[in-house]
């Protein structure tokens, strides 16, 4: 199919609403705007083609009515000098020119309207392509966004393991003081009431006096004067 017989689906194509339905836009437009490359590309090959013959077209026209008016001025020229047979003549050939100008005016209008297509598929595969790219840095835009929220909602669930495991460990600390403090508390129980004057009479009879030292502490006490 050339890019002429395509002019009507590129004209008609609605670009946000194929983009609305597509299920992975990002990959889409990927290749949609490869597509649309493409076609830029080979519109821009054969404008500058069919431009130049919309150009030939309308300078055959110009020229056959400048030939046309060549000879209608010279059919006037010649009545004016009283020669009726001249201008039969002239105004023949004026009648044959006018009608190889209806063809000529018949190409061109053909032309004209395949470079008027060609003109206006440029102008919106460019346009769309303009809006794709607009589309395509905002979709990169959220999808890195997206991705940065993702990589962070996976911090926040491992420091969220992470400060579940040092609360737990918290109670299990919390759990092994208490066990403590109550086996000291059956312990301090289970030595039962003190008996000081037991535990002093247990001091003095553990005690050995010896005469030796009793001489020796009585002279010291004499020197020091605590007599």
């Amino acid at each position: 199919m050339s890019i002429l017989a395509r002019f009507q689906d590129i004209i008609s194509s609605n670009i946000n609403a194929l983009l609305d339905r597509m299920e992975d836009p990002e990959k889409m437009i990927d290749q949609y705007l490869r597509n649309m490359l493409k076609d830029l590309a080979e519109v821009k090959k054969n404008t500058a083609s069919v431009m130049a013959e919309e150009t030939r077209a309308k300078r055959l026209v110009d020229d056959n009515e400048a030939e046309v008016q060549k000879y209608y001025n010279f059919a006037k020229k010649a009545l004016q000098a009283g020669n009726d047979d001249d201008a039969r003549v002239f105004l023949s050939k004026k009648q044959e020119l006018e009608d190889i100008g209806v063809n000529l005016a018949k190409t061109y209008a053909v032309a004209h309207e395949n470079a008027s297509k060609m003109r206006q598929m440029h102008d919106k595969l460019a346009s769309d392509i303009e809006q794709l790219k607009q589309r395509q840095a905002m979709l990169k835009a959220q999808i890195s966004v997206a991705n940065t929220k993702e990589k962070m909602n996976k911090i926040n669930a491992t420091a969220g393991r992470a400060r579940g495991g040092i609360s737990s460990f918290n109670r299990l600390e919390e759990k092994v003081a208490r066990r403590l403090d109550e086996a000291s508390a059956v312990a301090e129980l289970n030595e039962g009431p003190v008996d000081e004057a037991a535990n002093l009479a247990e001091k003095y009879a553990s005690s050995h006096s010896s005469p030796a030292v009793d001489d020796e502490l009585a002279r010291l006490k004499a020197e020091m004067g605590m007599e």
